[in-house]
């Protein structure tokens, strides 16, 4: 029989490969029919044709390190998806939550190895480490439904930091103690100040090597080559201290978090490798380890129910006590239960290095039986755990639907639409990861990518065909829809602006004129000042020196009156999602009466960013700005056209001031739509007020009387 299993295994790469293709192509559609998450679908394939099933693969050399590489990578985007505003909102709740789900757990499963399983109070220790540690295997699942934002999420993700780290604490003592035959304390204070290091110095790093990478090459293979670099890097130094690779990772996800925003071609990239091969590799190689012949006896049945009450009963009193202690629902319990469930990583490295630690007797630390037992418990847990969660993320998804609806968190400008012209093909991509940075996720905005030309010769051709096609190109590695428009006229602006009537075009993202003379040439350039002459919609105005990603603050300069513009609450949802993607805290430098009504935009449209105020309001100072800015800054200036309510006499001289103490400072120019319909603006810090109504009502009636003004005289 040995010898036909030998014969009947698979060795031909190309057929392994093929076969691991097809598991993970039909696995997941099979099993979907019958509603059984695609996890573990694909567990359940690893054990039919892993050497224990059908023994049609051996779990070799490859299917080792592209499991390890696996795991690794789900830690990995397990921190680069969590939304940092939200992680700190939830922060102490997650500690919380931490050392519950950490110390229940160690707490009962130490007692019950001792007075259930007879086994002395270092190998009950040791055990217990395997109930306390858990794997975000069904985080995955969570992703999918876009519940990612959840307090419940990030409170269980916080939690699994605490767990794993007070786990491999555990595991390092017990090491301690079997190899020096005592408890030291030195020891254990001598892995925290590792562990102190460790953190402290990839946070040093890890964020400047990024930064300046991103700055220095701009090709998505490299930048992505990159990221894994620094992932493995970050968990072969945690190897080093010695901590579990996949702290390692998952670490390396929060300090790379703000530089890789979720709308970003190269974030696509990642989450596609991950889900379409590494994550699926080591699902199906957890499942391979699956003995099936010893869950009939006697002694692994014993252990390993044992083992899966205890496992399962800590994480659930955990997140029952959590649920209540934080006044949540019973959805957000079985999310918190579903992601805290699963034991992989830790549980196979206690029990490994349980299993190959020799006592003085000669016998084994973790015996054979809780070997077989922890595989058991495994696979029963990762089974469960996405089950679990699927169920309870369709109930907190729904939830959090009706009470957006209920707030009245819609989108007010859900026919937004926004204009790319391209010129030049090096500034096509940059302009492009802009525009969908400052793209709302809740809405469906057309984004359209246009090239005028003046002329039909062939090179004219060629660069309008290269700079849509790589705007293009961006914008779908983004899994972004755009629409590129190439368009003959004799007029560049003309151009546009018929496009922009013909689409219903809202805004419009161009880049900055590069000066050709400093006597004759203006600061904004001919095209674009008459861009602004002939319509009236909002017009971006970029130059940027460094990627976007790569920005660590966003300076927005507001005049006064420019809550009384029509496209005041266009231009502070565009600036905070922008600062909201990226990660990054905006500043806005304004006068004290319009600070209540940007924070009333931003609260309703429910933005999640760090917002500061500044009082800003002699426009004299504007050149003291340049001091205060760093290079690594993006100073927005809220302009306004000669007609428009907030100009100003000091917007006359703005393009000098610009181009004399600004010439090296990233920067948008945003000149606000006029003349459209006045949105009813709510201010944040008393939203209830019956004077709001009032005095909008009032200020709706200016703006008409003005309007006709305006209107006669320009006639």
């Amino acid at each position: 029989m040995d010898v036909l299993a030998t014969q009947a295994m698979i060795t031909n790469p190309v057929l392994i490969f093929f076969l691991v293709l097809v598991i993970i192509l039909f696995a997941p559609l099979l099993l979907n029919v019958i509603r059984v998450p695609h996890i573990v679908g694909l567990i359940v394939a690893g054990v039919a044709v892993g050497p224990f099933g059908f023994n049609l693969l051996d779990r070799d050399s490859s299917f080792e390190i592209f499991g390890q590489v696996g795991l690794l990578y789900l830690m990995f985007l397990a921190g680069l998806e969590i939304d940092m505003f939200h992680l700190r909102l939830n922060l102490r709740r997650g500690l919380c939550f931490g050392l519950l789900t950490f110390l229940l757990p160690m707490a009962i499963g130490t007692l019950a190895s001792v007075y259930l399983l007879h086994l002395d109070w270092a190998v009950s220790l040791l055990m217990a480490s395997m109930y306390a540690s858990h794997t975000l295997i069904s985080y995955p699942v969570v992703a999918r439904f876009g519940i990612t934002k959840s307090p419940a999420v990030l409170i269980a993700i916080v939690g699994t930091i605490v767990a794993v780290i007070g786990a491999l604490l555990v595991l390092a003592v017990a090491v301690d103690v079997n190899r020096s035959g005592g408890f030291n304390v030195m020891n254990l204070v001598w892995i925290l100040m590792k562990l102190g290091a460790y953190c402290v110095v990839l946070l040093y790093l890890f964020p400047r090597l990024a930064r300046w990478f991103f700055r220095k090459y701009s090709d998505n293979v490299t930048q992505f080559v990159f990221v894994l670099a620094m992932v493995f890097l970050a968990s072969w130094l945690a190897q080093v201290i010695g901590l579990e690779a996949v702290l390692g990772a998952f670490y390396a996800g929060l300090l790379l978090n703000r530089f890789v925003p979720n709308v970003s071609p190269l974030m696509s990239r990642i989450e596609f490798v991950g889900n379409a091969l590494f994550i699926p590799y080591f699902l199906i190689g957890v499942g391979m380890m699956v003995d099936v012949s010893v869950i009939v006896q006697t002694d692994t049945i014993v252990v390993a129910l044992n083992m899966l009450v205890i496992g399962l009963a800590s994480k659930w009193i955990a997140a029952y006590v959590a649920q209540k202690w934080f006044g949540m629902q019973a959805a957000d319990r079985q999310v918190m239960f579903g992601l805290t469930t699963a034991h992989t990583a830790v549980a196979l490295a206690v029990v490994t290095i349980g299993y190959n630690m020799i006592l003085p007797d000669g016998s084994r630390m973790l015996g054979t039986t809780v070997l077989n037992g922890t595989v058991v418990m495994i696979l029963v847990t990762c089974a469960l755990a996405p089950i679990v969660t699927s169920g309870a993320a369709a109930k907190v998804k729904l939830r959090m639907l009706g009470e957006s609806r209920d707030s009245g968190d819609k989108p007010r400008r859900s026919l937004m639409s926004t204009l790319i012209p391209v010129s030049n093909p090096v500034t096509a991509a940059s302009l492009v990861d802009l525009a969908l940075m400052m793209k709302r996720r809740t809405t469906s905005e057309s984004i359209f990518a246009l090239h005028v030309r003046n002329d039909n010769s062939n090179s004219s051709k060629a660069i309008g065909e290269t700079a849509l096609k790589l705007a293009c190109n961006t914008a779908a590695a983004a899994n972004v829809a755009m629409t590129a428009i190439e368009r003959y006229d004799l007029n560049t602006v003309a151009g546009i602006t018929n496009v922009m009537k013909e689409r219903d075009i809202s805004d419009v993202v161009v880049g900055m004129h590069l000066r050709g003379s400093i006597v004759t040439d203006s600061y904004l350039g001919g095209k674009i000042e008459a861009l602004l002459r002939d319509t009236n919609k909002m017009v971006i105005i970029s130059r940027c020196y460094i990627p976007v990603n790569t920005l660590m603050r966003v300076v927005v300069v507001v005049p006064e009156k420019a809550e009384y513009e029509t496209g005041f609450e266009a231009w502070v949802i565009r600036v905070a999602t922008l600062a909201s993607r990226i990660g990054c805290t905006v500043v806005f430098e304004c006068p004290l009466a319009i600070k209540p009504l940007i924070r009333g935009v931003i609260h309703t449209e429910n933005i999640d960013v760090n917002q500061e105020y500044r009082e800003f309001s002699d426009w004299n100072d504007f050149a003291l700005l340049a001091n205060r800015l760093q290079d690594d800054d993006l100073l927005v200036v809220i302009a306004a056209r000669h007609t428009s309510l907030s100009f100003n006499s000091v917007m006359d001289d703005l393009a000098s001031l610009l181009g004399r103490y600004f010439s090296h400072t990233n920067m948008l120019m945003v000149y606000p739509e006029q003349f459209g319909e006045s949105p009813q603006l709510v201010s944040f810090s008393d939203p209830m007020t019956s004077d709001i109504n009032s005095s909008t009502t009032i200020v709706t009636r200016r703006l008409r009387t003005w309007r006709k003004w305006l209107r006669k005289r320009l006639g």
